[in-house]
């Protein structure tokens, strides 16, 4: 479909300043005041259309600074008028809690210089925080599709005031089932409200989704496909299974940021607890882990003081770290749209990045097939630990196989019982009514030690 669509190239010289773009003052100080100078290519073609108030449609690399794209001229044109509660006037829709939170980091800062509000609501963190910050009142909503529906149909959001309507990544919310939930979404936004839509690719449900809801929209295009940019470099290993492993955890124990990437949750938890026994500090990244969970492997894969960060392709769209110049497919992808994304997490926003794909002589006829559907051309060799190309290629170098020890949580502290109250019934405690020994747990010898010495004892008798 982009092929009957007037398309703009997104130029990458000579670009105007964000106050050429025609963004207010304040917003171009507050940008300054964060260390952002210069816009990115897609923000230089994208800001004045989302200005002027045009629909837009976008496609760009991941990386490639998208969420300023659509967040400040949303701050722009939201700024100046209260924010109301439960009834958001920006709209931006995302398929994973990761990216949601990722949005959210991006946008709030500069928001909360211009006095608009941001709300993230995402599956997987407390719904009851949600409603309350909702209650408070918010210009601009962070939503996944599943969770807004939840909350809207407990009368805790309504969409009737909202002026923006953001899809971000609506190729992957369509390719987790999303876009019906999306389309309700819409159908409860007014029909002459602006539609901002990015996606990495425009075919079947996505194309749908634009001829129904976009008017008229400017249509904006990188030059080059995620995969294909000139910062980043493509290449196939041929491994024996059995020497797999060892191969992945030379590579893990090179300098800097690695993202390895794996079929399954399972796989994750295997790979990451293996090479830490290898003397690698890794992490791991997927669905079944708790939302606290998740935020603290990603912040230590942040830091640094988690270098390897072993995750599952349903974290693959909400991994947004700086600096990660490797990304290893230990277990390929299923098509060449997931190795793009899986590849887009290095060489973000012109840094450089390497990326290498496994393949053991079982699994090589179908990685070929995915190479093509995603168009690349990777440099091919055999390889197993302690190669000198490996080296070359990805910094590999023998792990320390000192087992690293993960630092244990703090327990919670224990609540604190206020002198009088009765303190939470616990299975020590036991049901009420129910028969316990003496002194074992009970209300009198927890609060007050003392009490027994003025009770008096019964006299036995014999």
């Amino acid at each position: 479909m982009w092929d009957d669509l007037p398309v703009r190239i997104v130029p990458t010289e000579d670009l105007p300043s964000f106050r050429e773009l025609g963004l207010p003052s304040a917003v171009v100080s507050a940008l300054s005041r964060n260390g952002i100078e210069s816009p990115f290519p897609i923000q230089a073609a994208t800001i004045p259309d989302v200005l002027a108030g045009r629909d837009l449609l976008g496609r760009a690399a991941t990386g490639s600074g998208k969420t300023l794209a659509f967040g400040l001229p949303l701050i722009a044109r939201l700024e100046g008028s209260p924010a109301n509660p439960r009834r958001p006037r920006g709209l931006v829709l995302v398929p994973t809690r990761e990216l949601a939170m990722q949005v959210t980091d991006a946008i709030a800062p500069l928001a909360q210089a211009r006095s608009v509000s941001v709300r993230l609501v995402a599956g997987g963190l407390p719904i009851q925080k949600q409603i309350q910050s909702l209650e408070r009142g918010v210009d601009v909503l962070v939503a996944t599709p599943g969770r807004l529906i939840d909350l809207i149909e407990r009368r805790s959001c309504d969409l009737r005031e909202v002026e923006v309507t953001v899809l971000d990544e609506a190729d992957h919310m369509a390719d987790l089932g999303f876009l019906p939930v999306v389309r309700r979404l819409l159908d409860m936004t007014p029909a002459r409200g602006q539609r901002l839509l990015f996606s990495a690719t425009l075919d079947g449900d996505v194309a749908t989704l634009v001829e129904s809801y976009l008017t008229d929209p400017a249509v904006h295009a990188l030059h080059s496909a995620e995969a294909s940019v000139d910062t980043m470099s493509h290449h196939l290993f041929r491994v024996p299974f059995e020497a797999k492993f060892d191969l992945v955890a030379s590579i893990a124990a090179r300098e800097g940021r690695t993202l390895c990437f794996v079929r399954t949750k399972h796989g994750a938890e295997r790979m990451a607890r293996n090479l830490s026994r290898a003397g690698i500090a890794a992490g791991a990244l997927h669905g079944g882990r708790t939302q606290a969970q998740r935020n603290r492997a990603l912040a230590a894969f942040r830091d640094g003081s988690v270098p390897v960060l072993v995750a599952t392709d349903v974290a693959a769209r909400g991994i947004h770290v700086d600096d990660v110049s490797l990304v290893l497919h230990v277990d390929p992808p299923q098509d060449g749209k997931d190795y793009l994304h899986r590849s887009g997490r290095t060489a973000r926003a012109g840094e450089s990045g390497t990326v290498v794909l496994l393949t053991t002589p079982a699994e090589e006829r179908a990685v070929r097939k995915v190479l093509a559907e995603a168009g690349v051309h990777p440099e091919q060799r055999d390889a197993v630990a302690g190669d000198t190309g490996v080296a070359a290629v990805t910094g590999a170098r023998r792990p320390s196989g000192v087992a690293v020890v993960e630092k244990p949580q703090k327990a919670p502290k224990a609540p604190r019982v206020e002198h009088g109250a009765r303190p939470e019934r616990t299975r020590q405690n036991g049901p009420r009514g129910a028969r316990r020994r003496p002194g074992a747990g009970t209300a009198t010898s927890t609060r007050h030690p003392q009490a027994a010495e003025r009770r008096p004892r019964r006299a036995r008798t014999h």
